[in-house]
């Protein structure tokens, strides 16, 4: 959060031009998703990002990582390697990310959820 605010303030980034880019453990491994807005659902850094700013009136593309570990694991498994079969998947979930940040620039929110929310292909 603090990151994002003094570089908003330092570069004068209006909130219109703000997306966020972060996991979350909350959507499927693979899953891509892009908001215009919306709460934290419960990830810290963008709680942080709100309080920070004001607002959670800004765009951001959630990264699906999924929750497949045991209790009190959360750490190990956010910080922890990737299994080959999700190394395997990056590349095309990386592009979905990339054409989504670029038609996010170029077209506006709406014409990038269009690009960005799908469901990821089946291995």
């Amino acid at each position: 959060g603090k990151a994002v605010r003094y570089w908003m303030n330092e570069l004068k980034i209006p909130l219109e031009n703000l997306l966020v880019i972060s996991d979350d453990l909350n959507i499927p491994f693979g899953t891509v998703r892009l908001r215009k807005n919306g709460s934290a659902g419960g990830h810290n850094g963008l709680t942080n990002i709100n309080e920070l700013i004001g607002t959670q009136e800004y765009a951001r593309i959630r990264m699906g990582i999924g929750n497949d570990f045991g209790r009190g694991q959360q750490v190990g498994y956010v910080l922890g390697e990737l299994t080959k079969e999700e190394k395997e998947q990056m590349p095309e979930i990386c592009k979905r990310v990339i054409d989504g940040v670029r038609t996010w620039a170029l077209m506006g929110a709406d014409r990038a959820m269009n690009v960005v929310n799908t469901k990821p292909k089946q291995v």
